[in-house]
C-alpha cells in the first residue's frame, strides 16, 4: 500500500535512497556473490565497467575477486533481459530466461529474417556448439564460430553473435570463465548444474519484488522496462508482493521500495555529501526507464553523447549525477599501474567544491586499489 511520510521528498533524497538500496552507502555487501545476488541483475555489456560496478559495492574488493567469482561460476554473465549482458546469480539465470527470452526473440524476428536465421539454423548451430563444448570442455568465441561455419552456418554480418545469443537465451550455452578479457563458452547445464524452477507468474512476482528491494524507489514502469515485461503482468505481480514493500508518492507517481530503505527517511537519509565514481552503465543510472530523477535532462547528452548508447563513467554527489570522469593514460587490471582519475563536472565554471574534490580523490584511490595499483 502506498504511504506518505512527514519527510519532504526531493530528487536528491530519492536518489540517495536508491544509493542505499544498491549498497552504495554504508557498509555495502560482504562478498561479490552476495552483491550480485542482492542486486538481482547488473548491466554488464562492458566487462571492465561491470567489474568495477560490483567492486564498488563490496568494501575492500579487488578486481581479482570479481574475476575469480566469474571463473568459479559464483556469478555468471549472460543475456537475461533486453538483449543486454548482465551479471547475476547462476541459480537465477534459467528461470529468468524462461520469463524473458520468448518475448526478446520474437522482438528480434525482423533482424533474424534479415540475417536468414530460422529454427533449423538455430538447431544446427546448437548441435555444433554442444558437440564442441560438452564433456566439461570450453570454447572461445572464435572456436565456436568456426564450428558454426563447419556446420554450414555463416557467422558474417553479426550472424554469429545472434546465433550465440539465441543459444544462450535458450539455456543451451552460457559464458563461463575468463580468458583475458574474453569469456569462454560452456554448456549451460554443465557450468550451472543447479537451477531454480519457477512458473511464469511466480517468477515475475519474485523478479519484481527483488528489483524493488534492490533498486527502489522505482515505479512499475521502471520495472516493466528493466525486465521487458508487459505492464499488465507487472501490475498483476505487484498486487501479489506490494505488502512486502513501501510505496512513496512523489511527483505524481508511486515509487516502491523496501521497508528497510524507507526506514532511512525517519532519521534522515544518509549520503548528502557522499561522492562516488561509478562506472559507465551502472545500475544506479541505467536501472530505470526514467533517469531524470538523478540526471538532469539537460545533462543527459554529457553522459550519453548524441544518444549513442555508450554511457560515460559518472560522478554522483548527494544522490545526483553531477559529472563524468575519465582515466588519463592507460592501465591494466592487476598490473600495478593505473592512469590518473580525472573528474569532469558538468559545472565547468566552478568545478567541484573543495570537499567534493577531496571525496572524489578518495574514490579515485579506491578505484586504483581495486585495479591492484
Amino acid at each position: 500500500m502506498a504511504t506518505t511520510t512527514g519527510v519532504r521528498l526531493s530528487p536528491g533524497i530519492m536518489g540517495r535512497l536508491r544509493l542505499a538500496a544498491q549498497g552504495l552507502l554504508g557498509d555495502g555487501f560482504e562478498s561479490v556473490p552476495e552483491a550480485v545476488r542482492t542486486m538481482t541483475a547488473m548491466q554488464a555489456q562492458d566487462l571492465q565497467a561491470a567489474l568495477w560496478a560490483v567492486g564498488q559495492r563490496v568494501p575492500g574488493a579487488r578486481v581479482g575477486d570479481v574475476r575469480g567469482a566469474l571463473d568459479r561460476a559464483e556469478i555468471v554473465r549472460s543475456w537475461p533481459m533486453r538483449g543486454t549482458l548482465h551479471v547475476l546469480a547462476p541459480e537465477d539465470l534459467k528461470w529468468m530466461l524462461a520469463i524473458t527470452s520468448d518475448r526478446l526473440i520474437r522482438g528480434m524476428a525482423g533482424r533474424h529474417r534479415e540475417l536468414e536465421i530460422d529454427a533449423r539454423d538455430v538447431e544446427a548451430s546448437r548441435d555444433a556448439a554442444l558437440e564442441l563444448v560438452q564433456g566439461g570442455r570450453s570454447a572461445t568465441r572464435q572456436q565456436l564460430f568456426a564450428a558454426f561455419e563447419a556446420a554450414g552456418q555463416s557467422t558474417a554480418g553479426q550472424r554469429g553473435i545472434h546465433l550465440l545469443g539465441m543459444l544462450c537465451q535458450r539455456a543451451w550455452l552460457v559464458q563461463g570463465p575468463l580468458a583475458g578479457n574474453q569469456q569462454l563458452i560452456k554448456a549451460f547445464d554443465e557450468w550451472i548444474p543447479k537451477s531454480r524452477e519457477l512458473d511464469r507468474a511466480e517468477g515475475i512476482a519474485e523478479l519484481l519484488l527483488r528489483y524493488m528491494l534492490s533498486h527502489g524507489p522505482a515505479t512499475e514502469r521502471d520495472f516493466a522496462w528493466w525486465s521487458n515485461t508487459p505492464l499488465t503482468e507487472v501490475r498483476t505481480a505487484l498486487a501479489l508482493v506490494k505488502d512486502q514493500l513501501v510505496g512513496l508518492e512523489f511527483d505524481g507517481a508511486t515509487y516502491w521500495l523496501s521497508p528497510a530503505t524507507a526506514a532511512l527517511l525517519e532519521d534522515g537519509v544518509p549520503g548528502q555529501r557522499t561522492v562516488l565514481a561509478l562506472p559507465g552503465f551502472d545500475e544506479f543510472l541505467l536501472g530505470y526507464t526514467d533517469r531524470s530523477l538523478v540526471l538532469a535532462p539537460g545533462d543527459a547528452d554529457k553522459v550519453v553523447p548524441g544518444g549513442n548508447g555508450v554511457f560515460k563513467k559518472t560522478v554522483v554527489s548527494g544522490g545526483q549525477v553531477i559529472g563524468t570522469w575519465t582515466r588519463a593514460g592507460t592501465s591494466t587490471a592487476g598490473s600495478g599501474r593505473a592512469g590518473a582519475v580525472v573528474p569532469e563536472p558538468f559545472d565547468t565554471i566552478n568545478g567541484l567544491r573543495p570537499a567534493a574534490q577531496k571525496s572524489f580523490e578518495l574514490q579515485a584511490a579506491k578505484y586504483r586499489r581495486f585495479l591492484g595499483a
